[in-house]
């Protein structure tokens, strides 16, 4: 078999086997096939598709191509969430300890941020002390006693995707919905949850920039999910503007804490509470009308924080170091009216400037910067009002994100329709 005949295939438009699948896959991982053939193989994926036994060969192989979590010993009640990548979005933190305190285990690997888009392990190390790097021992130990545990991805899950991924965002075939389903799924199957519920985001601030985007990727991943055994649900959830009312990790990890805290109520919340619903219905086998009933429950109970400070503790983090920058500078409106919309990858983008991101993988964050957004869309702001709040340890950055947080602004006369915060759900 040879790389250069399987290339020749897919440019054909020829549906790939298994076998020419696997070779690739394996010899993409160990380098014996070089970067120029394997980025020549993504292009010709990017622009013939692949077929949805292809998908899912792909996905297997690379699932297949690292070390696995076994999650076995926990049955059913197993699940994980994944979020294709959002503005603001913490619903980590608060789903995890409500599925757990409902009798669910979450048993999670999460990564950190790139560019516009915020990671969960980012936000949790904002809380000092957190240790994100647990042995599998005690990773498992950990989901066993308390129901959740979340940590970074391991060097040896999926090193396939690690390096098909670094090479589809050098040569531009990031946005093929095959290439990103097989690349979310593998990493869920070899993470070793039986439920898996998707968050897929739609919008500004995401890959997939409409619904039915969102809803191709989320059926091409639920049919993954299933053909390899896993429970699978998506939903396809709205991210034109920010979750919530905060961008930063250490803002966010503050926000969570008042949803937990049954202080701070609206969209985030239902989200949130929809995901857990979704979760809680796959594991314990009940209708989605009782899982949401049970989540409900434990966020008005406090239950759901005790949960998160349980884990949190168990993790090493200390709640009490959560802090704001330094600095804080007040957003003013240059303009009169109701803010129509709100565009998400810039206001992601701004909170990056304010050392909220990182540009490079290798870059360090400032985990108190970010954004607190005090306006938000459909809110009518009078001229000079402020509209957000900006953190950052540094003065000069002010300037520049003001600038562009000012510009992801769109402002008119009457105030904008409504939109849902969930479009579809994919069983």
């Amino acid at each position: 078999m040879r790389m250069y005949d399987i290339i020749t295939d897919k440019k054909r438009g020829k549906e790939l086997s298994k076998e020419q699948i696997s070779y690739f896959v394996c010899g993409c991982t160990s380098g014996e096939i070089p970067d120029y053939q394997t980025s020549a193989l993504l292009m010709a994926i990017y622009f013939n598709g692949m077929s949805e036994a292809e998908t899912a060969a792909l996905t297997e192989c690379m699932a297949n191509s690292g070390d696995k979590i076994d999650l076995s010993v926990f049955g059913n009640l197993s699940c994980d969430k994944h979020s294709t990548g959002g503005v603001g979005d913490k619903t980590t933190l608060v789903v995890a300890p409500i599925v757990a305190c409902c009798g669910g285990v979450v048993a999670k690997m999460s990564g950190k941020g790139l560019g516009h888009t915020g990671g969960t392990i980012d936000k949790l190390e904002s809380i000092r002390g957190y240790n994100s790097s647990l042995s599998e021992d005690e990773f498992l130990k950990q989901a066993k006693e308390i129901g959740v545990a979340v940590i970074g991805q391991t060097g040896q899950l999926t090193p396939a995707d690690k390096k098909l991924y670094a090479l589809r965002d050098v040569t531009a075939t990031v946005d093929s919905i095959p290439l990103i389903a097989s690349s979310v799924m593998c990493k869920k199957l070899a993470a070793g949850a039986k439920n898996i519920v998707l968050d897929v985001k739609v919008g500004s601030g995401a890959f997939m920039k409409t619904p039915e985007e969102g809803r191709r990727l989320a059926e091409t991943c639920v049919k993954i999910g299933k053909a390899h055994g896993r429970n699978t649900a998506a939903l396809i959830t709205d991210m034109d503007a920010p979750l919530g009312y905060t961008v930063g990790n250490a803002l966010e990890v503050m926000e969570a804490v008042e949803v937990l805290k049954n202080l701070r109520h609206g969209e985030f919340e239902d989200i949130c509470v929809a995901l857990s619903a979704n979760m809680l219905s796959l594991c314990k086998n009940i209708s989605e009308q009782e899982g949401e009933r049970l989540a409900r429950e434990a966020l008005s109970s406090g239950r759901a924080y005790e949960k998160f400070k349980q884990w949190t503790a168990a993790q090493g983090g200390d709640l009490s170091s959560l802090k704001k920058a330094k600095y804080r500078f007040e957003v003013k409106s240059e303009k009169e009216g109701y803010i129509v919309s709100s565009n998400a990858e810039k206001i992601g983008l701004c909170a990056a400037a304010l050392g909220a991101g990182r540009a490079k993988k290798d870059d360090k964050i400032d985990f108190g910067a970010g954004i607190e957004i005090v306006k938000n869309v459909g809110d009518f702001v009078r001229k000079g009002a402020t509209v957000a709040l900006l953190y950052a340890s540094d003065e000069s950055l002010f300037p520049s994100a003001e600038r562009v947080y000012s510009e992801a602004l769109c402002f008119g006369e009457s105030a904008p329709k409504k939109k849902p915060h969930i479009y579809f759900t994919v069983k």
